[in-house]
């Protein structure tokens, strides 16, 4: 089946369910057995049977399954939150002594974590450039247990070579993770390109509503039973309700991610003939330094991209940001809603130096009109040239 298909058709038999399109919802927390024997020999790493609602229900195996189909892997897990499902992927291959790779581009959240906890624990935390590609061989050490990859960085939008990564990587049976959260499982098939564990932060555009926390963790069948097991250790979990709505995110994944990105290629474009811009930091760009790399691995682009403003005072960017009407002012992104954010980038970098010296502006394009955004964003720049 052709993916747009695949998105209506898979996770779901309505023959199991009494005729309902839907799976339902299955509130679950003890599961009893028909008999003692049963209950005693259950296996330890079949994650797809009921055994106790910590480890799933049919709810959640039907977002799982859905997922990992479209995106091409394995199979995968459902977690509480982006995070969660990043921590448990990253503590699935790494322990103290060991020697890990991060992408220096990464998602503030995820430094973080690796900062002070992995090191505290004694992981050895390395960050390296984004666009480093097969130079990654250069870094790579005999306690090297993983390679982190985000493609593109969520703030800074540098994109990676991750088949060239994924090349030097598998010729030491070194596993490749990475952060899809931006591709999407609609618009990039990480399996293809080399990837072992695909990590997504589902809150975004897999439920595509804002309303649910959600991480998903998709992995090839090598990988499969360290991930889940390591899941299952950390007691993460995600709930059927929770499950049921991001399902019913995703059935539309397709329609939504194809408008967003119509709509954030003609706000970009546009933004790139402003004078109050300097650059636009969106891999859909012919602009962009990273677009011979998406073109060549990406299906489609998602909505979310950063713009360099020319130097302005911090009074001119609070004056920008608060001026915006159908711009919220929120961390997330992947919902129907317009988002703006205003980051600061150069503490987030070790391994390379940020050295734009405009302010940035993160903008998520939703599902509004964007003839509308634009002219929000066009009186918002009005408002940045008076609060000079």
């Amino acid at each position: 089946m052709k993916k747009d298909t695949l998105l209506g058709h898979a996770g779901r038999d309505p023959s199991q369910h009494s005729g309902t399109i839907n799976t339902p919802v299955f509130r679950a927390s003890t599961i009893v057995f028909p008999d003692l024997e049963t209950y005693s020999t259950r296996p330890a790493d079949d994650y797809k049977t009921p055994r106790y609602g910590i480890h799933g229900n049919p709810t959640n195996w039907a977002l799982e399954e859905a997922v990992a189909k479209m995106e091409g892997g394995y199979n995968a897990v459902a977690v509480c939150s982006g995070l969660g499902a990043i921590i448990a992927a990253l503590c699935a291959f790494v322990k103290a002594g060991d020697h890990l790779l991060i992408a220096d581009s990464a998602y503030g959240p995820t430094r973080n974590f690796c900062n002070k906890r992995l090191a505290a624990f004694g992981v050895e935390i390395q960050y390296y450039d984004p666009l480093i590609g097969a130079g990654i061989k250069n870094l790579i050490k005999s306690n090297t247990k993983a390679i982190f990859c985000e493609a593109p960085g969520s703030l800074s939008f540098e994109m990676q070579d991750i088949p060239a990564i994924a090349h030097e990587a598998h010729a030491r049976n070194i596993p490749v993770l990475a952060d899809t959260t931006w591709g999407t499982p609609y618009f990039f098939k990480s399996f293809d390109h080399g990837v072992d564990v695909s990590i997504h932060a589902a809150t975004k555009y897999i439920v595509g509503h804002s309303d649910v926390m959600m991480g998903m963790i998709v992995t090839n069948e090598k990988y499969w039973l360290p991930v889940r097991r390591s899941v299952a250790d950390y007691g993460y979990c995600s709930s059927a309700d929770d499950c049921y709505l991001a399902l019913r995110g995703f059935r539309t994944i397709g329609v939504r991610m194809k408008q967003q990105m119509a709509n954030a290629i003609k706000v970009a474009q546009w933004l790139e003939s402003r004078t109050e811009v300097k650059r636009v930091l969106f891999p859909a760009l012919e602009s962009d330094a990273g677009h011979a790399i998406w073109k060549r691995d990406f299906e489609g682009a998602a909505s979310l991209f950063s713009l360099v403003l020319n130097p302005v005072n911090k009074k001119q960017i609070t004056a920008f940001v608060n001026a915006l009407k159908l711009f919220g002012i929120g961390s997330s992104w992947g919902g129907y809603e317009s988002l703006v954010t205003a980051p600061n980038i150069s503490p987030l970098r070790t391994a390379t130096k940020w050295l734009d010296e405009g302010p940035v502006i993160r903008l998520h394009i939703g599902l509004e009109d964007a003839d509308d955004l634009i002219a929000d964003v066009t009186q918002a720049f009005a408002k940045m040239t008076a609060a000079a």
